[in-house]
This record gives structure tokens, C-alpha cells and sequence, in this order.
């Protein structure tokens, strides 16, 4: 059965268009962002012009970081608790919509550092607006919330149809400022998420459909990160559409093995997420072809190669110098991507070698 409540507002302006859709929320807004990017873009001024024609008041909570602790959500929970805040407007990448989702949480449930991806979210959140200033994460549209998780020196997903978002404002203006390195690593960002989708356990038609559109557009788009070029405005927007596509997949299918292992690389490393996941894709997608997966080449031939060395050859050519890691790092990472609950939707059985292979091939 699929599932996606989010109503979905795409196109530029949409934020001021669409103010009227703030006010069936609630009197007192918390906005939740990171330092700077919402300012910068633009999104920010939007959402506070918005609030204020519906006079809604606000507050702003601005302290996410990038892949944010609980102890931040925890922060901003309390601050949603003592501003009486009637709903939460999440606006920037990944790390401000996801914490947001779970600070939403955290105004009607109370849960404790020590177990705090061991709780159980009985009550209904506060509803949740999102405001994506990236185009690569779709958390927009996914009920997973992604929070670093030292207790097993990873990442760890809270998973709940609650954390749906409410409605999601899509406005690829908001994207324009991004620099082409940060514009790339949120791509392959949703490139994982279409590609994974497709080739996971959970997959359907429905998602399968939508996943190789989305692989479909990005292919389109993909060979223009090899030109050093200001990125058009149209293409952002395409970028934004492919990356929705990807998080409704994932919100059906979730993600692999591939993403598990990427969050080692992000934890221990401190590589991109997106960067992670594309500097392993290569690989990844060699083993399942390997073990006869016979949409590995279908995923291929959508994203525009005709083989696996030819998908190899164009991403060692867009991803640049890679970094390096030890055997002796390869076996620990691989020890802890088979604790995930991703490999439960991988189409192959990976084993602590067949991991370790995958990261040292990637990374030599």
C-alpha cells in the first residue's frame, strides 16, 4: 500500500501564493533552520512575510547543524514547548527539515537522551511545514527523520507515518545560491534515492515508475556538472522535481545498503552524505549486476550509459580525487552497515566481505 499525506505546492512563489495554507496551522509558529542558508536565499523573508499576512506570530530557532544530535533537537523541543508553538516550519536541506519533523515530535513526547531512538512516539506531533532549500534529500515527503547516533558511530533514522509533513512548499529559487560542489552532492543525494528504491526489496510498480523518472531527469542533467557553469534556473528546478520524485520512492521502498554504508564514510570521515553515497554507487551497483540483478542495467540504460564501466568511468570523472581509507577501516564500517535495518531491503545478501570490497574498490 502506498502512503503520501503531504500535500505538495511546487513552483517559484509558491511560498507567497500559497501564505493563506499557514493560517489552517495555528496562531505561533516555530521556525527551525540552520545559522545561515535561509537567510541567504531568501526562504526565510518568505515564510516571516507569509506568517505575518496571516498574523501569525513566530519564533525562529536557528541552531541545526549538519546531520544534527539529538541533543539540538532536544534544544529546540523545549524552545517549541515554552514559545506554545501550534505547528513547526522546517526550511532548509535535509538536516532542518529532519529536525524538525522530530522536534515536532518532541513537543508532545518526551523522550530521554540515553534511549532516544528506542521510544515510542504515542502522541501526534505538532503538524509540520517544510520548506526544502536543496534538491537532493526529499525529506519533504518521507516520514523518516535522520539524526547522528554516537551510540553506534552512525546515523540513525526515527521512522513514523506521524513525521509526514503536512504540506511542502517547493520553490527552486531557493536553490539558486547553492555552489555547484554542495548543487552536486545533494544530486547524487537523490540519484541514491531513485536508484536504491529501485532496486530494493520494497519495490513496486508505483515506486518503480516514479523512481526511473526521477533517475530519467537526473541522467539529463548529470554530464552538466562536468562543465563549469553557473547552473540555470530550469535545471534547478528539474533537479527539485527529480528529488521529490526520489523521496516519495524512498518513503515506500526506504534506502540499501548503500546509504548504510555511506554513513560511515559521513560519521568517520566527515564526507558529504551525498558524496558518500556517490562515491560507493559505482561499486554497489557492480555487485548486484554481479550477482544477476537484472535491473541494475535497466537503471543504467535510464540514467543514459549502456554499462557498468561506462557508469564507472563517467562518475571517477565527475567525482574527482577520492578519499582514501585502510582495509582495517573497510572491515569496521562493514561491521557496522550489517546492524542497519537497511540491508533488510537490499535484493542481495552482502556478507562483511562482499561490504569491505565495496569500500576498498571504491576507495583505493
Amino acid at each position: 500500500m502506498q502512503y503520501l499525506p503531504t500535500k505538495i505546492i511546487f513552483g517559484k512563489g509558491v511560498v507567497e501564493s500559497g501564505f493563506d495554507l499557514f493560517k489552517q496551522y495555528g496562531k505561533k509558529a516555530l521556525i527551525v533552520t540552520g545559522r545561515n542558508s535561509s537567510k541567504k536565499n531568501g526562504s526565510l523573508e518568505d515564510i516571516i512575510k507569509a506568517l505575518d499576512k496571516n498574523k501569525i506570530t513566530y519564533s525562529v530557532f536557528d541552531e541545526v547543524e549538519s546531520n544534527p544530535s539529538v541533543e539540538t533537537v532536544q534544544r529546540g523541543g523545549g524552545l517549541a514547548i515554552k514559545e506554545k508553538a501550534d505547528f513547526i516550519i522546517g526550511v532548509g536541506g535535509g538536516s532542518p527539515l529532519d529536525a524538525a519533523k522530530v522536534i515536532a515530535l518532541l513537543t508532545k513526547n518526551k523522550a530521554n537522551d540515553e534511549n532516544f531512538f528506542q521510544t515510542e512516539w504515542k502522541e501526534d506531533p505538532l503538524p509540520m511545514i517544510a520548506v526544502p532549500t536543496t534538491a537532493g534529500t526529499g525529506s519533504e515527503v518521507t516520514p523518516y527523520a535522520i539524526l547522528t547516533n554516537p551510540g553506534i558511530e552512525s546515523k540513525s533514522s526515527i521512522v513514523s507515518e506521524k513525521i509526514f509533513p503536512a504540506v511542502a512548499f517547493l520553490d527552486a529559487s531557493y536553490t539558486q545560491t547553492l555552489l555547484r560542489e554542495i548543487t552536486l552532492n545533494t544530486a547524487l543525494d537523490a540519484l541514491s534515492h531513485s536508484v536504491e528504491g529501485f532496486l530494493s526489496t520494497r519495490a513496486s510498480d508505483f515506486t518503480n515508475l516514479t523512481a526511473l523518472e526521477s533517475i530519467r531527469i537526473l541522467g539529463e542533467i548529470f554530464p552538466f556538472f562536468l562543465e563549469s557553469k553557473d547552473i540555470p534556473f530550469q535545471m534547478r528546478e528539474k533537479l527539485l522535481y527529480a528529488s521529490l520524485l526520489g523521496g516519495m520512492v524512498i518513503a515506500q521502498t526506504g534506502t540499501t545498503a548503500l546509504h548504510a554504508m555511506g554513513y560511515s564514510l559521513t560519521y568517520f570521515k566527515n564526507i558529504d552524505h551525498g558524496r558518500a553515497n556517490g562515491l560507493l554507487m559505482a561499486e554497489y551497483l557492480d555487485f548486484l549486476k554481479s550477482r544477476k540483478v537484472n535491473q541494475v542495467d535497466l537503471a543504467l540504460k535510464t540514467f543514459g550509459v549502456a554499462t557498468i564501466q561506462e557508469f564507472k568511468a563517467f562518475f571517477e570523472h565527475l567525482l574527482g580525487v577520492k578519499e582514501k581509507i585502510t582495509e582495517k577501516e573497510s572491515l569496521y564500517y562493514a561491521k557496522i552497515t550489517l546492524k542497519t535495518r537497511n540491508m533488510n531491503f537490499t535484493l542481495k545478501t552482502m556478507g562483511e566481505k562482499e561490504l569491505s570490497e565495496i569500500y576498498l574498490n571504491s576507495l583505493k
